[in-house]
Parts: C-alpha cells; structure tokens; sequence
C-alpha cells in the first residue's frame, strides 16, 4: 500500500464547486465563452491550464487555489463546525427576534410599488396623449 498523496483531480474540484453553488454546466460554459461540451471534458480533464483554471474561479467566486485544494471532508466539516447546534458554534445564545412587524413592511413595499406603478402608468399615459396630439396636427 502506498502512503504517496494521490494527485488532486481538477476537473472533479471544479464539478463539485460547480454542483455546490448550484451552476450547471451551461452557465459555466456560457460565463467563460465556451461550450458545454468543453466544460464536460474540462470536468473530467485531471489538469486545467491556469488561464481557464482563473476563468472558472472568478465565475463560481472561489480563487484558483481553492479548487485546487477542494475536498469534500473539508466542506463537510466546515458545514457540521459552522453549523449553529454544534459544539464549536454553542457560544451565547443570539436573539433572533424581528424588531418590526413584517407585515407592516410588506404593506409599506406594496404602497410604494402602487405608487410606482402609478407614475409609469401616467408616464405612459401622457406619451399616448403626445403621440395622438402628434398625429392629429399632421
């Protein structure tokens, strides 16, 4: 048995960053200017060449090295440690109480969109009465 580190598979990382922000690969391929079918094979690719490697973190906004370095224990205990009930994560108590009625801010966002509306539709309004005023001196 060989204690020798086993090469990180690239293509893989990039799959399950991917996967993880919830992208699908025709995104992907449309965010950095190629097909779908180059991200496949750059997916099951073992090595990617830095300026495509840069491409695809800038997109999926990790850095190059953190899809070299992915692995999926690291996520996992990153989520389990992060997780609010966990151990790590018990320190005092937050109060995550709303300080406002949210129905309230519901109602004051309608109005505001009515109001909106109002004007567009005046806006609009006023732009047909032009036109017919337009026309008709013609």
């Amino acid at each position: 048995m060989s204690t020798a580190t086993k090469p990180k598979h690239i293509g893989r990382n990039i799959s399950r960053i991917r996967e993880l922000r919830g992208m699908k690969q025709e995104s992907l391929a449309i965010a950095i200017g190629v097909s779908q079918q180059s991200v496949s094979n750059i997916e099951g690719s073992e090595n990617v060449d830095d300026e495509k490697l840069n491409a695809i973190a800038e997109v999926l906004g990790v850095s190059a090295e953190a899809i070299k370095n992915y692995s999926d224990e690291t996520v996992l205990n990153n989520i389990q440690n992060n997780y609010e009930g966990s151990v790590i994560n018990s320190g005092p108590t937050v109060n995550h109480n709303c300080n406002f009625n949210p129905l309230d801010k519901l109602i004051e966002a309608y109005e505001e969109n009515k109001k909106l509306y109002e004007r567009l539709l005046q806006s609009d309004k006023d732009k047909i009465e032009y036109l017919e005023n337009f026309i008709k001196t013609k």
